[in-house]
Formats: structure tokens, C-alpha cells, sequence
């Protein structure tokens, strides 16, 4: 008897204690499979590890312990499939999502997320995911307007370069991204003396490449992901192509030099948005916790999707609410020092003042070279 009455009081106790909990499920929508899966994973996990933050610091929101739950789902960097995920979310009601990582699927999935009230937090950098009028989407890294023109004026003022080759995946993110740097680069006086196009899935290159280089570039410009640029770096090194190859934060990836090898090094130079880990004591430091919980560095965006969650958490708190409407407007008002330093949104979501750090590789390992 006395036994069943502590068992009783047991359940009593803990009933007591769920009910003092709020789960609140953050999505994350990328590529978990295909060539971008180490982009993917890469932010999983800086999102997994912010929420394992949070939980660590028992959030209370109207006299509940706010409990965070990770909900991930593989959006392929597909259109079709992306706005499948973002209609899943919706549906089952989670109203924070991480992602996409993709333009392409950032674009169609956005208006799915805004018509059931989910606010979106995205690393797509097309300057059209922003001009939809969505209220609570953000862009947390600089867009492709900064990136492409910020390596464009690279090339120009630095390189000291007066022609240039253009090549793109035809991708949202790819083709607006080339778009950007051919558009600044003719601005600043340079010739765009060819201008190429490949896919997404493409490995081989050769014919465009042979295309530019009767041409002669003196850079090459891509606008794509690291699993085409890296075997292109090495195609124009197999070529006897001189020419350097940039292109967005997506060149600044590891998995450059690894598919790569030195084929890129002294060769590629990308723009970064964000902070470089080893000149900041706080980046630094969440770099080694990051290796501490996955075994290996964080890749490139893996550091945002973690500040922008903690973002997430601290406006929660400070706003006194999980409602994604209140939540946003908090946002909107107020800045957040994060890993990858100061996060302040405009009107349309878009990242004030990103930081966008040039870099180029050697012996395998990323170098900074300029910060805009």
C-alpha cells in the first residue's frame, strides 16, 4: 500500500512537472541527401547544437520551460520536394524552420511557409527570396548582390584583372550569383569575354572550359556549389587554364580542397559571409566546441543556423512569447551578437551590414585575404 501511494505521488509529481513544459519544434529543410548532404548535415548540426544550448538553459516563457525539439526533413535542394517539406511543417504545426539552404527551393517553399504562419530563417542569398513581401523571413548571410559584387570589385581592384569568363549552374542561387558579379564587373570596366552554362549534377567540363579558354580570362567566375567547382578547378588545371576560379560562400567550403586537392589552392578565392573562426576568441571557441560534439570543423553556414537559433531563443524570452508574429517583431527591433557577429534585419529580412570575408586556399586549408 504505502508503496503504490509513493508511486502514486510519483506520477503526480511528474505530470506536474510536464505540464510546466512548452515543446516548440524547430524544423530544418536541406539537402540530407545528393551531392550538397555535407552541407546539409553541416547545418543539421549547428542547428542540433543550438537547441541542445537552449534546452541547457531552461527558458521560461509564461511560466513554462520552454523544451526545443529538432525536426529535420530532406529537401534534395529540390523545388517539388522542398515545397512538399514546407507544406509537412505546416501541417503538423512547427513554426520555426531552419532553411532551405537552396535558392531554388527558398523561393516556391517561402509562400507555403507565410501562408501558415511559420517564420523561416534561410542561407538562400537570391535577392528574389526577399522581394515576396513576407513579413517573417529572414536572410541571415549577406546576399548574392554583396557576394557578386564584392568579388567583382576583387578582381577588378585587386587581381587587377580586365577580363573575365562567367560561368553558372542555371540554379537560383547559381545563376543569380553570376548574374551579380557579371553585372558589377561591367560596371567597373571589365569584359565579360564568355559566358558558360552546366548543371548542378554535372562532373565533367572540359567542352566549356576548352570554350573559355580560347578566350583567354584572366578569372573565371562560377556561380554554383563546391561539388562542380572543385573537379572544374581541377579540369583548368588539366587544361593549362592560368586563370583564377571565384565564386561565392560556397567555394569557401572544406569539401573543396578535399574533392579538389591542389588543384585549388592559390586558384579559387571565394566570398565568405561571415566571420573567419581563427580571428574571433568567441568564433574560435564555438569552433572547438562543435569539433567536440560532431568530430569535425563546422562547414560553412553550419555557425549562422546555430546563432540564428540562440536569436531565435533569446526573442522568445525577451518577448515573453513563442508566437512566431511576436517573435519576428522582436527580431526586427532589436540586434543579436552572435558566433558570426551582429545579426540586425531590415524590412525585408534582409541581413544589415553582413560581413563578407575573401579567401583563397592554401595547402588545403581556407586563408583570408580582404574583409568587406
Amino acid at each position: 500500500m504505502k508503496s503504490t501511494l509513493v508511486a502514486a505521488a510519483a506520477l503526480v509529481c511528474a505530470s506536474g512537472a510536464l505540464a510546466q513544459e512548452q515543446v516548440v519544434k524547430i524544423g530544418h529543410s536541406g539537402p540530407l541527401s545528393g551531392p550538397n548532404t555535407f552541407a546539409g548535415r553541416d547545418n543539421d548540426n549547428g542547428v542540433r547544437l543550438a537547441i541542445e544550448d537552449l534546452n541547457a538553459r531552461k527558458i521560461n516563457v509564461g511560466g513554462k520551460t520552454l523544451k526545443f525539439e529538432l525536426v529535420s526533413e530532406d529537401d534534395q535542394c529540390d523545388a517539388k520536394a522542398g515545397v512538399a517539406v514546407a507544406q509537412k511543417f505546416v501541417d503538423s504545426g512547427v513554426r520555426y524552420v531552419m532553411g532551405p539552404y537552396c535558392s531554388g527551393v527558398t523561393i516556391p517553399a517561402s509562400r507555403v511557409y507565410d501562408n501558415g504562419g511559420t517564420m523561416v530563417s534561410t542561407v538562400g542569398t537570391n535577392p528574389k527570396i526577399t522581394q515576396g513581401g513576407y513579413k517573417n523571413l529572414f536572410r541571415i548571410v549577406a546576399s548574392d548582390e554583396k557576394a557578386g559584387s564584392n568579388m567583382a570589385g576583387y578582381a577588378a581592384n585587386v587581381l587587377k584583372v580586365k577580363k573575365v569568363g562567367v560561368i553558372d549552374d542555371r540554379t537560383a542561387f547559381g545563376q543569380g550569383l553570376a548574374d551579380e558579379f557579371a553585372k558589377e564587373a561591367q560596371k567597373l570596366g571589365l569584359t565579360v569575354v564568355g559566358r558558360e552554362f552546366t548543371t548542378d549534377k554535372a562532373t565533367d567540363f572540359m567542352a566549356i572550359l576548352t570554350n573559355m579558354k580560347a578566350k583567354q580570362p584572366e578569372v573565371i567566375f562560377y556561380g554554383g556549389y563546391a561539388p562542380q567547382a572543385a573537379p572544374m578547378a581541377r579540369q583548368m588545371k588539366q587544361l593549362g587554364i592560368n586563370a583564377k576560379l571565384l565564386g561565392g560562400d560556397t567555394l569557401c567550403s572544406p569539401e573543396m580542397p578535399k574533392l579538389g586537392a591542389d588543384a585549388v589552392n592559390n586558384v579559387v578565392y571565394c566570398a565568405y559571409a561571415g566571420m573567419l573562426t581563427d580571428s574571433d576568441a568567441g568564433a574560435k571557441a564555438f569552433q572547438e566546441k562543435f569539433k567536440k560534439r560532431f568530430g569535425q570543423n563546422p562547414d560553412v553556414y553550419g555557425p549562422f543556423y546555430y546563432d540564428q537559433v540562440m536569436n531565435i531563443g533569446e526573442a522568445m524570452q525577451k518577448s515573453g512569447s513563442i508566437d512566431p508574429a511576436k517573435v519576428g517583431a522582436y527580431m526586427h527591433q532589436q540586434t543579436y551578437k552572435g558566433v558570426m557577429g551582429e545579426y540586425a534585419y531590415d524590412d525585408k529580412g534582409n541581413r544589415i551590414k553582413a560581413p563578407i570575408v575573401v579567401m583563397t586556399f592554401e595547402g588545403g586549408k581556407a586563408k583570408p585575404l580582404a574583409n568587406y
